[in-house]
């Protein structure tokens, strides 16, 4: 959830729109661990809550693609980003190890940075023919199971997989293609669309998506220890 590539034409429309996302995914992250942690009533995995933190992360995903487009380096930033998310997956791991992050976003995003090289160059109906079938190919996975253990990237799960974050690069390659085709239509240019100022918390937010993204469940978490403690 996420950070963009590295950025020669920063818009602040789009930290705008990463900051809303930033917002919702921190909301949706307080929703779980007062569940889990706290036992509040509420339900996360059906329902409000669990479109809630899907539409964060359907922003934050396909900003990243559009994002792309703008890019001087999006092979390096794929790097880095992967590189984080090896750690979250250490971190998790010697956490829980039966629950840790298997292939979380920050994976997701790692790998789609590093291919967004190899698509930005296709023609539009070319990349809108790979969405589609990015998002056919999530409904086939999703539809069986596998009994190799090491093709979750793709989402094909065992019967016994769990992940503490999980987006699997199909379907969720689809909204990446699909903000790098929005990006090549509008944003050719690499003019902003919307001059008026932007409320500057957000798009603050939005602008260090990462180091958010990285910090905020331990805020999180300690807010709501200091709370709860009796």
């Amino acid at each position: 959830m996420l950070p963009d590539p590295i950025i020669k034409y920063r818009l602040e429309e789009l930290d705008f729109a990463r900051g809303l996302a930033i917002v919702l995914m921190i909301l949706f992250h307080l929703i779980v661990d007062l569940k889990d942690l706290y036992a509040y009533k509420l339900e996360y995995l059906v329902g409000f809550w669990y479109w809630e933190g899907k539409l964060s992360a359907i922003l934050f995903i396909f900003l990243c693609g559009l994002s792309s487009t703008l890019s001087r380096n999006s092979v390096r930033h794929g790097i880095h980003i992967f590189i984080w998310a090896l750690l979250l997956t250490s971190i998790t791991y010697f956490y829980n190890p039966d629950f840790y992050i298997r292939f979380g976003i920050l994976h997701f995003l790692g790998i789609s940075l590093l291919s967004s090289p190899l698509i930005r160059p296709l023609q539009i109906r070319w990349l809108l023919l790979l969405a589609v079938t990015s998002f056919i190919m999530g409904l086939v996975v999703t539809a069986s199971f596998t009994v190799s253990p090491y093709l979750f990237p793709l989402g094909l799960q065992t019967r016994t997989f769990t992940s503490l974050d999980y987006y699997p690069l199909f379907p969720w390659y689809g909204i990446f293609v699909i903000g790098i085709l929005i990006g090549k239509l509008f944003y050719k240019s690499k003019q902003p669309y919307i001059s008026a100022s932007l409320p500057k918390v957000i798009t603050w937010l939005g602008r260090h998506s990462l180091a958010v993204y990285l910090i905020h469940q331990p805020i999180l978490l300690a807010t709501l220890y200091l709370l709860h403690k009796k």
